[in-house]
């Protein structure tokens, strides 16, 4: 029987993330049409505003930490922080580009916080949440740095039907490489995307008043050429899963993702299904 190592699963996601680093600051733009309006509803509804101290978990290249260093100004403070070295660089240089004083860039692992108990008034982390080896660990450490009263706020997708963007090229891979399904508890792209399943996780680490919010978020593309590329360039755990294929093997799935993208062209362009949660949890 396939045991899940998350000692080993982390620090494979921390070298995908240092390779995948230059990538995903390229697309910064494509990033920020795709995830920029369930961000701004996270943003509203966590009542991020001037003078507030975040903490942003699983950063990635800075966002949203950028986009919350501007809305809590001068007065407010921002650490970003994440795994990889490499892709927190990206955050750091874009936060000196736009003369952002406010932001800083620790690498950190997310269940095991360093820093003070009651020191942030808000703690977001948006697709980052359902990577986490230990769901649980990450939330306490998380309610545990917010002062009272003080607000978590996550983005989450939701089910594998309602995000083909990205369900479509697991399932062809997983079928070509044999892999078995994810085990119960396991981290991945959909843990926390059934119903009721991020308000009873929020529940279970301690925080009250919790809301979710579904929102669709379909990523707008010009072709599904271009999706594919995105995926390639982008998401190095689609690489760790076609590792155990041959060259062309591997390059055989892309084309069967690339063919099976292409349901969601048209004239028009591509519009791969995306939904996602928007989950706030009070201290």
């Amino acid at each position: 029987m396939t045991t899940f190592n998350p000692i080993q699963y982390k620090e494979t996601t921390r070298e995908q993330w240092q390779q995948a680093a230059e990538a995903w600051h390229r697309w910064g733009p494509t990033l920020k049409s795709w995830l920029g309006p369930a961000t701004e509803g996270m943003l509203d509804l966590a009542r991020i505003g001037p003078g507030a101290r975040v903490l942003d978990v699983a950063s990635g290249a800075g966002e949203p930490a950028i986009t919350i260093a501007e809305r809590v100004g001068p007065t407010g403070h921002v650490l970003a922080t994440d795994l990889s070295s490499n892709i927190l660089e990206f955050a750091a240089r874009t936060a000196r580009e736009r003369g952002l004083s406010n932001l800083e860039t620790r690498v950190m692992d997310g269940e095991n916080l360093e820093l003070p108990d009651e020191s942030f008034d808000v703690v977001t982390s948006r697709v980052g949440l359902i990577y986490f080896p230990d769901q649980q660990r990450a939330l306490s450490e998380m309610r545990r740095v917010l002062k009272p009263g003080g607000r978590v706020a996550a983005i989450v997708y939701t089910t594998p039907e309602n995000n083909g963007f990205f369900s479509v090229p697991i399932s062809i891979i997983r079928r070509r490489a044999q892999l078995p399904p994810p085990l119960p508890g396991q981290p991945g792209p959909f843990s926390l995307g059934a119903p009721g399943i991020l308000e009873e996780t929020y529940q279970r680490a301690g925080f009250r008043d919790v809301e979710t919010r579904v929102v669709p978020s379909p990523l707008r593309m010009r072709s599904a050429e271009e999706c594919l590329r995105f995926e390639r360039e982008s998401f190095g755990a689609l690489h760790q899963m076609l590792a155990g294929l041959s060259e062309e093997e591997r390059q055989a799935a892309w084309d069967e993702i690339e063919r099976e993208l292409r349901r969601f062209e048209d004239r028009g362009g591509f519009e791969g299904p995306c939904e996602l949660i928007v989950g706030i949890g009070t201290k």
